[in-house]
């Protein structure tokens, strides 16, 4: 009833910046875009021998579970993964399936980890969108980089960003929510806690005790408990392949869960939101969901 589309449209080439503003960021629709880097050095260069012989031994922060959920509720907590510093092409012994591990590994930093960890990569992409800075007025807050196994899945969540996300090899796997469905979307607040390796090798989960309890959406929705959370049967999930050579724009305060063909690797773009009428309007709609069921 609000306009979104029933499949995320797809651009043929990126528009002009005032374009691009008009038709995607202001209505805040997402859309695929085809051929917006398909000048990268990245869509050849980056091959695993490229990445072990530019990055090789450097130590990295590599995103450590025992079952792919980093940053997810489990066991009535908020669990973040462990954070592992190790050699990157350790990392990529176990992508790679070289080394055998039951945990899933994941390089998925996201504090511009790109510029910040790997600055020998950043010349074979770009360290900005130059038409989308044109159209925000604005640089990138961050660029992250992306590379992990199959098994590695990001829970169901919303950013305050607007996300140029872009796949340089393999697939993403996308399941989208408008904000609009943010009162069928469940939130509680959880403990946070930390996955821990204990003697034995095996994972503990520790509580960050001094830390306020995080709110976060316990459902998967790949497989809803519609039992325990009825409202989300009235939500409508878009999902999306983005392939390599893709960029999948995914607007401000869209909900989003990702997964990934194994060793995908992928480079996105956070550019902070305007904090406008829309912004106001999403916090109006959270604060009346939050008093209905209050009621």
């Amino acid at each position: 009833e609000l306009g979104w589309p029933e499949s995320v449209p797809y651009l043929d080439r990126p528009l002009s910046p005032l374009e691009f503003y008009r038709e995607w960021v202001s209505p805040n629709k997402p859309c695929i875009i085809r051929n917006a880097i398909s000048h990268w050095p990245a869509l050849k260069k980056w091959t695993s021998a490229y990445l072990r012989e530019v990055v090789g031994a450097k130590v990295v922060s590599v995103a450590v579970t025992p079952n792919g959920y980093a940053d997810a509720v489990f066991q009535d907590r908020f669990v973040m993964p462990e954070e592992r510093q190790m050699p990157f092409m350790d990392f990529l012994d176990i992508v790679e399936k070289k080394v055998t591990s039951p945990n899933v590994f994941y390089v998925q930093k996201q504090c511009s980890n790109l510029t910040e960890e790997f600055p020998e990569l950043v010349c074979d992409v770009q360290p900005d969108i130059p038409w989308m800075s044109e159209a925000l007025g604005k640089k990138p807050d961050a660029v992250n980089f992306w590379l992990g196994e199959s098994a590695a899945v990001t829970s169901l969540h919303k950013d305050h960003y607007e996300n140029l996300y872009c796949v340089v090899s393999g697939e993403k796997y996308f399941l989208l929510h408008p904000p609009s469905d943010r009162p069928f979307i469940p939130y509680e607040l959880y403990q946070p806690a930390t996955y821990q390796i204990s003697e034995d090798g095996s994972f503990e989960i520790v509580d960050e005790k001094t830390a306020e309890k995080v709110p976060w959406i316990p459902l998967d929705p790949l497989n809803p408990d519609l039992e325990l959370y009825p409202e989300y049967a009235q939500a409508k999930p878009l999902q999306c392949t983005v392939k390599a050579g893709e960029m999948l724009y995914l607007p401000s305060l869209w909900f989003h869960h990702v997964q990934q063909s194994h060793g995908c690797i992928a480079v996105n773009y956070w550019y902070d939101m305007e904090y406008d009428i829309k912004y106001s309007y999403y916090q109006l709609l959270d604060c009346l969901t939050k008093t209905v069921k209050m009621l």
